[in-house]
C-alpha cells in the first residue's frame, strides 16, 4: 500500500510539473511575441512566424532524427502532399493570424478571443458537416459567446483588424481540428511528429508572402537599428521557445486527464492575461475583466459537459436519434488539443 501511495504522489507531482512547464513556455512565448511587436518595433508577423516555423522544424528534426527522443511516424510520400500539405496550410494560417492579432491588440483581449474556439468548432461542424450535438453542448456555449461579446464591447484597446485576425484564428484552429479527423486518419501524430512534418511545409508556404510583403520593411528595420544582438536573440529565442512549447504539450497530454487538461488550459489563459497586464499595463476595465472571467468559466463548463457526455455508457443514448451519416460519427474534437501559439 505504501508503494501505491508513493506512486500516486509521484503521478500527481509529475502532472503538476508538466502543467507548470507548459504554462511557463506558453506564457513566455506570448509575452515575447508581444514584446517583439511592441517594444522592439519589429512589426512583421509573417517574418516572426517564419522564424518560429524554421526553429520548430530544426528542433523536431533534432529530437526525432538526432537525439531519437521520439520515434518517427512514417508517412507515405503521396500522403505528404495529399493529406499533410492541406493541414500545414491551415496550421500556417493559424499561427500567422495569432501573431497578427498580437501586433494590434493586447494579449488579454487576444487570449480571450481564442477561447471562442469551442464555439466556432461546434458551429462549423453543425453548419458544414451537419453534425448533431446534444443540447447541453449548445447550452455550454452560451457563457462563452456572452463573455466574448461583453469583453469585445468593453475592450479599451479595441482594434478591428486585430479583433478579426484573432476571430479568424479561432476559425482556422477549428478547421484544423476538424480536418485532422479525416486528413490524418490512420496516423496517430503526437505534437513533435506534427511539427516535424508540418513546420517545413508551413515555412515553404509562408516564405514567399513574407519576403514580398515584409522584406523591404525588415531590411529597413535592420538599417535603422544599430544594436541588433539583443533583439535578434529575443526574436530567435521566441522561435526556440515556440518549439519547446510544442514539445511540452506531449508531456502534459500524457500526464493529465482530459478534465485536468481543460481546466489547466483555461487557467493558463488567466495566467497569460495577468502576466501580460503586469508587463505591458494595457488598460482593462471592470466589465472587460468580468467578460473575460465569464468566457473562461464557460470554457471550463464546456469541457466538463463534453467529458460527462463522453463518459456515458454505450447503452445510454447520447442523442434523441441515430446519426444520419458517417460524418456525424466524427468526434467533436480531440479531448486534448495541441496549443500552439
Amino acid at each position: 500500500m505504501e508503494g501505491t501511495g508513493s506512486l500516486y504522489d509521484w503521478t500527481v507531482i509529475r502532472s503538476i510539473l508538466a502543467i507548470i512547464q507548459w504554462w511557463g513556455f506558453n506564457v513566455t512565448v506570448i509575452i515575447m511575441n508581444k514584446w517583439i511587436f511592441q517594444k522592439l518595433e519589429f512589426k512583421f508577423p509573417l517574418t516572426v512566424s517564419c522564424v518560429h516555423f524554421i526553429c520548430s522544424a530544426i528542433g523536431a528534426y533534432l529530437v526525432i532524427k538526432v537525439l531519437k527522443l521520439k520515434p518517427l511516424i512514417v508517412v507515405d510520400p503521396e500522403d505528404r502532399w495529399r493529406r499533410i500539405f492541406p493541414m500545414s496550410f491551415i496550421f500556417c494560417i493559424n499561427i500567422v493570424l495569432g501573431n497578427i492579432s498580437l501586433r494590434y491588440i493586447p494579449v488579454s483581449f487576444m487570449q480571450t478571443i481564442k477561447s471562442f474556439t469551442p464555439a466556432t468548432t461546434v458551429f462549423l461542424q453543425w453548419l458544414v458537416w451537419r453534425k448533431y450535438f446534444d443540447w447541453r453542448i449548445w447550452a455550454s456555449l452560451v457563457p462563452i459567446v456572452g463573455g466574448i461579446l461583453l469583453t469585445s464591447i468593453t475592450e479599451l484597446s479595441f482594434n478591428v483588424f486585430g479583433f478579426f485576425a484573432a476571430l479568424l484564428g479561432c476559425l482556422a484552429t477549428s478547421t484544423k481540428t476538424i480536418l485532422a479527423e479525416s486528413l490524418l486518419h490512420g496516423y496517430k501524430f503526437d505534437s513533435i511528429n506534427t511539427v516535424y512534418y508540418m513546420a517545413p511545409l508551413a515555412t515553404m508556404i509562408l516564405a514567399a508572402p513574407a519576403l514580398v510583403l515584409e522584406g523591404s520593411g525588415v531590411v529597413e528595420w535592420f538599417r535603422t537599428h544599430t544594436e541588433l544582438v539583443s533583439p535578434l536573440i529575443i526574436i530567435f529565442g521566441s522561435g526556440v521557445l515556440a518549439f519547446c512549447l510544442n514539445f511540452s504539450i506531449f508531456y502534459v497530454i500524457h500526464s493529465t486527464t482530459a478534465v485536468t487538461f481543460n481546466v489547466a488550459g483555461n487557467l493558463k489563459v488567466a495566467v497569460a492575461i495577468t502576466f501580460s497586464w503586469l508587463i505591458f499595463r494595457n488598460p482593462i476595465s471592470l466589465m472587460n475583466a468580468v467578460g473575460c472571467t465569464v468566457t473562461l468559466v464557460g470554457c471550463t463548463f464546456y469541457g466538463y459537459v463534453r467529458h460527462k457526455l463522453s463518459q456515458q455508457t454505450p447503452g445510454t443514448p447520447r442523442t434523441p436519434r441515430t446519426p444520419r451519416n458517417k460524418v456525424e460519427l466524427l468526434p467533436l474534437v480531440n479531448d486534448k488539443l495541441d496549443d500552439k501559439v
